[in-house]
């Protein structure tokens, strides 16, 4: 026997298997190591030896999620710059089924920033994180939410460049008001540095948010949260950044930061395939009510709703698990395309889609498992299970 074929298997047999096209019934996964072996029925096409069979009859499998905007979670705070806060966070997302995610920052000092980038650039490099997102402080003072007025800049070429420099390569999105001075420049050059220019925290009009675009822009954070509102003769950023098929909104989906008609809209003009569900969690993620920090403010959690004192939305409470089960469930979106926002849309725009992001062949067997009423029941992150249906 040679050493391939002694590979241990584990085989998930029986579910509903979300993959790209639509939903296999009595579908079959076969996971060798640390990828996806096989999506069908392999059992005299695949060598090695199943150590593992779950019968997941009346279960679905899905994609392990990708969460490109999230700042924190089981009370702690990507923002505190440090490996054992940021592992807590990750670990508590990771157990709602996000396999995937970015790190994301909240406005403060560069001198802050260049130190929290240097902590989390090494769990980038060990594999823990996809990335670093800089939310702030490049953003709009009228459309800053909860980040301090105060700690917020103009995007001065030197200052996007000192950021950058700080993550070593990590940086894989920043959030930048256009309208700002230097604010296409800015775009311009994370194009030029393989980051993502996303628009958001913007007073930006629709002509300089097409610019933004023509300039590189791809994505928008949490489209219609901290932006002017879609106006019939002034549009605004929203009717740009919708109409766009090179850019990728992110849609908060909690109930809160959205009404359910104004999610429908984005999703009929965008469509699933240029929609990223995203969580923008903070700390209180994963916990209950009760004051959190967020970056140098205090957020208020009150009826799992993150608010700062003065009752503007401070991120969210909300894990993409729940995510999911609204969009389904409430919503009433398919299956397949509530994944394609969770998952594979999200990895595609992150550049990582030949390795996660869609259940396939030879792609890392990220995967979770939800029981008839997507609640889930397995996370298997790289072939190991963290919550083991």
């Amino acid at each position: 026997m040679t050493a391939t074929d002694a590979r241990a298997r584990t085989v998930l047999a029986g579910a509903h298997v979300v993959r790209p096209g639509g939903v296999d019934e009595g579908g079959r996964v076969t996971v060798e190591g640390s990828r996806i072996a096989a999506t069908a029925d392999d059992r005299d096409g695949v060598a090695g030896h199943a150590t593992e069979t779950h019968d997941l009859t009346g279960h679905w499998i899905v994609p392990g999620f990708v969460d490109i905007h999230v700042h924190g979670g089981g009370g702690a705070s990507f923002s505190a710059g440090t490996a054992e806060e940021a592992l807590t966070a990750i670990d508590t997302h990771r157990r709602h089924g996000t396999t995937t995610m970015l790190a994301s920052t909240v406005t403060g000092t560069l001198d802050d920033l260049s130190r929290q980038a240097g902590a989390l650039s090494e769990l980038v490099e060990q594999g823990d994180l996809a990335g670093l997102h800089f939310e702030g402080p490049f953003i709009s003072p009228g459309r800053c939410g909860a980040h301090d007025p105060d700690l917020l800049r103009a995007p001065e070429p030197d200052a996007v460049r000192r950021l950058l420099d700080a993550a070593r390569g990590t940086a894989r999105m920043m959030t930048i008001a256009p309208e700002l001075p230097g604010g296409i420049e800015a775009v311009r050059l994370l194009a030029e540095r393989g980051a993502i220019a996303a628009i958001g925290h913007t007073d930006a009009t629709y002509e300089t948010t097409r610019a933004a675009i023509e300039a590189g822009a791809r994505a928008a954070t949490h489209l219609f949260n901290a932006m002017p509102p879609l106006g019939h003769r002034a549009p605004g950023p929203v009717a740009a950044l919708l109409e766009d098929e090179r850019i990728t909104v992110e849609l908060v989906n909690d109930g809160t930061h959205l009404h359910p008609s104004v999610l429908r809209l984005a999703l009929r003009a965008a469509g699933p395939d240029r929609v990223a569900f995203i969580t923008d969690a903070m700390g209180a993620a994963g916990m209950g009510d009760g004051s959190y920090p967020l970056g140098p403010l205090r957020v208020e959690v009150t009826d799992g709703v993150a608010r700062l004192p003065d009752g503007t939305i401070a991120g969210s409470t909300l894990t993409l698990d729940h995510a999911l089960h609204r969009a389904v469930t409430v919503d009433g979106r398919p299956v397949d395309d509530a994944v394609r926002a969770l998952s594979t849309t999200p990895a595609r725009l992150l550049g990582i889609a030949d390795r996660t992001g869609s259940i396939e062949e030879g792609k890392d067997a990220d995967l979770v498992v939800l029981d008839a009423d997507f609640t889930v029941v397995g996370v298997m992150r790289r072939g190991e299970w963290l919550v083991k249906p």
